[in-house]
C-alpha cells in the first residue's frame, strides 16, 4: 500500500529549503506528496525553534493535527527542524500524539522514519548536525518563477540573545561549484529570481577558503543566462566589505537591495549582544553602503527591550531609525531564550514594555515607508507579477525593493493584454496607501 505524506514547514527560508529537500526524497522513495498536510496519511511539521512566538506556532500546529489524527484522518505525525533538534525527546515527553521526532542530522533518513512510524513505533534520531543535506534535489513550495539558494548552514556569530548556533551547528558554506550548479538547474526549471540565503550570507566562503567569498560567488551566479534577480538576504554587518559593495553596484543582475539585520545601535547593548559596533559606525557603513549602491534599498531587523536596555538606550534607537531611514524594517521584542547567555543576564525587561517600544519602532517605520513610497509617485518600475487580487480586482506583484513575504507589494491594473505570473512589465506608480503602491500597467 502506498501513503500520502504532507509538510508543514515553519519559520524561514533555509527551514524551507530544507523541506524542499526533504518533500523531493519521499517522492523518490514511492511516497505521493499532498500540498496539504491535512490530507494526507502522514504529516510533517518542520518546526522553528528561533524565539517563543515560533516555538508556540509550533506547538499549535502539531495539536491541531493531532486532532486529525484522534479522527483517523491522519496516521503519523512526524516532529523535525530547529525545534525538534533543540529539545529532541522533550518533544515526544510533551507531545504524546507525536510519532516520530528526528533532529536536522536525520532529515536524509526521513522516508526510513516515516516507514517505521507508520508500523506504529513511536521513533527518535538525532544524528550530528553536520549530516544535514546541504543540497540535493528538491520539490519547491515556492512559485516556479523564484527560488531560495541555501548558500551555507549554522553560524559561529555566537550572540548572545541567539539559539541558532547550538541549533544548527557551525558555519558551513558550499562549494561555489555546487551552488552554480543547483543555480543552473532551478533556472532552468523556470526561476528567474534567486534568493541567498544563509544564517550569514557575507560570511560565505571563510570555512572553505579562508576568505569572504560572496563577491566571487555572485559574479559566477550572475553569468548564468536566464536569471533576471540576484537578491541577497541576512548579511552581517562585520563583514560588509568595499568588494561585495563594489560587486553589488557593477553586477545588473543583482538587485540593489540588502537585508542587513543590525538589532540595535546602542554600543554598550550591542557589546552585551555580543556584536560590534556603535550608532557612528552603523551610521557610517549605512552611508558607505549607499554612496556606493544607488538607489539601494536597505531593510534591517531590530530588537528591543534586551536585558538592561535603558530608556536612553531605546531612545539612541528610536533616533537612529528616523535618521537612517530605512526604506524597509522589521522590529521585534526580546525573546528570552533559555540556553542563550542573555536569558542569564540581569535587568531583564518587562513584556508590556518591551512590546510598547517595539510599537513606536513600527510606528515611525510605517511613516518613513509611507514617505519613500510617495516618491515613487510617477516613477516606472519594473515588476514581477505575482498574482490576481480579486476583491481589489486587480493585479499584484514585487519591485526590485521587496522580497517574498516580508515586504510589501505593487498593485495595479491592466487595460489590455493580461500578464502571466512570473512576468516581468512596467508600472507607473499612481499612489501610496498604507505603504503599498498602485498603479498602471506601461509598455
Amino acid at each position: 500500500m502506498s501513503y500520502s505524506v504532507g509538510l508543514v514547514s515553519l519559520g524561514c527560508a533555509k527551514n524551507q529549503v530544507d523541506a524542499e529537500i526533504m518533500m523531493a526524497s519521499l517522492q523518490k522513495a514511492g511516497y505521493e506528496l499532498k500540498d496539504d498536510a491535512a490530507l494526507a496519511d502522514v504529516a510533517i511539521v518542520n518546526t522553528c525553534g528561533f524565539i517563543e512566538a515560533a516555538k508556540k506556532e509550533s506547538i499549535e500546529e502539531i495539536l491541531e493535527l493531532a486532532k486529525l489524527k484522534a479522527e483517523g484522518t491522519i496516521k503519523a505525525i512526524v516532529v523535525t527542524g530547529c525545534l525538534a533538534e533543540r529539545y529532541r525527546e522533550e518533544i515526544l515527553k510533551e507531545l504524546p500524539e507525536v510519532d516520530a521526532v528526528i533532529g536536522i542530522g536525520a532529515d536524509s533518513d526521513i522516508a526510513a522514519v516515516i516507514d517505521k512510524a507508520l508500523t506504529g513505533v513511536k521513533a527518535e534520531s538525532f544524528p550530528e548536525k553536520t549530516l544535514l543535506p546541504l543540497s540535493g534535489d528538491r520539490r519547491l513550495s515556492t512559485p516556479s518563477y523564484f527560488a531560495y539558494l541555501k548558500i551555507a548552514e549554522g553560524c559561529d556569530n555566537r550572540c548572545a540573545y541567539c539559539a541558532i548556533p547550538f541549533i544548527r551547528g557551525r558555519y558551513r558554506s558550499r562549494t561555489i561549484e555546487n551552488i552554480v550548479e543547483e543555480a543552473e538547474t532551478l533556472v532552468k526549471n523556470g526561476a528567474k529570481e534567486l534568493i541567498l540565503i544563509a544564517q550569514d550570507t557575507t560570511r560565505y566562503g571563510w570555512d572553505i577558503y579562508g576568505k569572504l567569498m560572496l563577491p566571487q560567488l555572485l559574479k559566477e551566479l550572475c553569468k548564468i543566462s536566464g536569471v533576471e534577480w540576484i537578491r541577497i538576504l541576512y548579511c552581517y554587518p562585520d563583514y560588509i566589505t568595499d568588494e561585495l559593495l563594489q560587486t553589488i553596484a557593477a553586477e545588473d543582475k543583482i538587485v540593489k537591495y540588502m537585508d542587513l539585520p543590525l538589532q540595535h545601535c546602542s554600543e554598550r547593548l550591542l557589546k552585551a549582544m555580543r556584536r560590534t559596533g556603535s550608532r557612528a559606525e552603523l551610521t557610517a557603513l549605512i552611508q558607505k553602503m549607499r554612496a556606493m549602491i544607488p538607489g539601494l534599498i536597505l531593510r534591517t531587523t531590530l530588537i528591543t527591550g534586551f536585558p538592561g536596555e535603558t530608556d536612553e538606550d531605546f531612545t539612541e534607537l528610536a533616533e537612529f531609525v528616523r535618521e537612517n531611514h530605512f526604506e524597509r524594517l522589521g522590529c521585534f521584542p526580546y525573546s528570552q531564550e533559555e540556553g542563550t547567555a542573555a536569558a542569564e543576564m540581569p535587568d531583564q525587561i518587562d513584556d508590556e514594555l518591551k512590546q510598547h517600544r517595539m510599537d513606536i519602532i513600527m510606528e515611525d517605520q510605517m511613516n518613513i515607508m509611507q514617505e519613500w513610497g510617495e516618491k515613487q509617485i510617477g516613477k516606472t518600475l519594473r515588476v514581477l507579477v505575482e498574482g490576481f487580487d480579486r476583491y481589489a480586482e486587480c493585479y499584484f506583484g514585487r519591485s526590485y525593493a521587496d522580497s517574498p513575504d516580508i515586504d510589501g507589494k505593487i498593485f495595479f491594473t491592466v487595460q489590455e493584454k493580461k500578464p502571466k505570473y512570473g512576468d516581468f512589465i512596467n508600472i507607473k506608480i499612481s499612489d501610496c496607501i498604507d505603504c503599498d503602491l498602485t498603479g498602471e500597467i506601461v509598455e
